[in-house]
């Protein structure tokens, strides 16, 4: 399941996903409120959070992750990952380069200052 968090910045888009995290999460939730999000803004944060209760991405999911995030690549102006599970903080790591703006991976223990470093120096 993904659920929008609140309290951030107009131009930051911020998730949490727990659960089983499925194609209708992305269609249903994630998709429309960036495509919301990219129409208010040129360029975009986001915020993604996997709390405790995370279990995984079926296939179809990250399928769409990849989707959306190449149909807008270079409007992403910072994404901030807050995860403890080992796999997701090496993509991030490993893929982060690729973006063309910040990418950083933080544990779910340093989740309030990776939502400061998300909303940070925003005009």
């Amino acid at each position: 399941m993904i659920t929008l968090l609140t309290g951030f910045p107009d131009n930051v888009l911020a998730v949490a996903c727990e659960g089983r995290v499925t194609r209708s999460d992305y269609r249903d939730v994630l998709i429309p409120a960036a495509e919301a999000a990219l129409r208010r803004h040129d360029r975009v944060r986001l915020y993604y959070e996997l709390t405790s209760q995370f279990v995984a991405f079926d296939a179809a999911a990250a399928w769409e992750d990849f989707r959306i995030g190449v149909a807008h690549w270079s409007r992403w102006e910072r994404v901030a990952v807050a995860s403890d599970i080992e796999w997701v903080r090496l993509a991030v790591r490993a893929f982060g380069f690729l973006m063309p703006g910040e990418a950083r991976v933080f544990p779910v223990s340093d989740a309030a200052e990776a939502r400061r470093w998300i909303a940070a120096d925003i005009r």
